[in-house]
């Protein structure tokens, strides 16, 4: 086998096909929206991992490729509905396509280019067609539940962590699974392969979640990029809220229903009292405790696949390169 290709190769790989991809230039305000959002790049690390995989099989990248752009406009269609629920302004840094166009054009495009999903993942071998669009179709259908659990916590006084558990799954930790999987099964690979890479997936999605929620209270705003306890600040039930609720007294559980009853407080005041009550029930070491627990079930199945370390190194630096370290 040849040596494996790098992260930052892959990427280019990927970007480079998805240059290649023209879409129709009429009517303009269909296609024009699509090409607009896949022109805002990221790390696009869900195509990626397609790709990685079929490198780490040994495969050719490019018998992959299909399923990688799938997996990119799958994606891309779900960050603008998103954005359109959640009324967001900006996407990496730009205007969102509602803002841009309007909320009808964002969600006309926006299954256009689910379709587009469709068109390239079937672009496959036809032995692997039936479990490529099985997988398809229950990861999109779980993003879509993951979703519709998320805004339904919105509205909840109290949410408990398993309900809260499946709802990160399906909204994240699906899609990284699919995307392993899919490079798993255009790349021959065994059926206990597929299945410990769409688990490494999960529990290494759960455990991104988990780091994340981590990060908004407590990373360095320098480093994290990003207004630190924003989550606080929006009432957002994330595993420190739900955990600190659970074992509350009366008194602490007053302090947070007071807090997360309303946005209208002064927020360096929000943020200090809150977070009064996480470091006294020591929360953060419980969720981190959660978060090492799925790394290491995720490294776990890595561990059982069935080729040599070597070829798993990418996909390890991948992952290594995701999970910060929680102080």
């Amino acid at each position: 086998m040849s040596n494996l290709k790098s992260i930052a190769d892959l990427q280019d790989a990927l970007c480079l096909a998805l240059e290649n991809k023209n879409f129709p230039s009429d009517p303009k305000n269909l296609y024009e929206p699509i090409s607009y959002i896949l022109s805002l790049g990221g790390k696009r690390l869900r195509p990626v991992m397609v790709l990685m995989v079929a490198d780490m099989y040994g495969c050719e990248i490019a018998k992959a490729m299909p399923q990688a752009i799938g997996v990119e406009y799958f994606h891309n269609f779900t960050l603008l509905h998103d954005d359109i629920m959640d009324d967001a302004p900006l996407r990496r840094g730009m205007a969102t396509i509602h803002e841009k166009w309007n909320a009808n054009v964002g969600i006309l495009s926006g299954d256009a280019l689910f379709v587009k999903a469709y068109q390239s993942l079937v672009e496959a071998e036809s032995i692997h067609l039936p479990i490529l669009i099985d997988l398809f179709n229950q990861t999109a259908l779980e993003v879509c539940e993951g979703q519709q659990y998320d805004m339904d916590f919105e509205t909840q006084d109290h949410v408990s962590m398993e309900p809260y558990l499946k709802m990160i799954k399906y909204k994240t930790a699906v899609l990284l699974a699919c995307s392993l999987k899919m490079g798993a099964v255009v790349s021959n690979a065994s059926i206990e392969d597929q299945n410990h890479l769409y688990e490494f997936g999960i529990h290494t999605g759960i455990a991104f979640q988990l780091m994340d929620d981590l990060l908004d209270v407590y990373a360095n705003q320098k480093d994290f990029g990003k207004q630190i306890a924003g989550d606080i600040l929006c009432n957002k039930k994330t595993c420190l809220y739900i955990r600190a609720f659970e074992v509350a007294d009366d008194a602490q559980r007053k302090v947070l229903d007071h807090y997360f009853a309303h946005q209208d407080f002064e927020a360096q005041e929000k943020i200090t009292e809150v977070k009064k009550v996480y470091e006294a029930l020591n929360v953060k070491a419980h969720c981190r405790n959660m978060m090492d627990e799925h790394y290491k079930t995720a490294m776990s199945h890595l561990d059982q696949i069935s080729i040599s370390q070597d070829r798993k190194s990418t996909l390890t630096e991948l992952v290594e390169m995701l999970m910060v370290r929680i102080q």
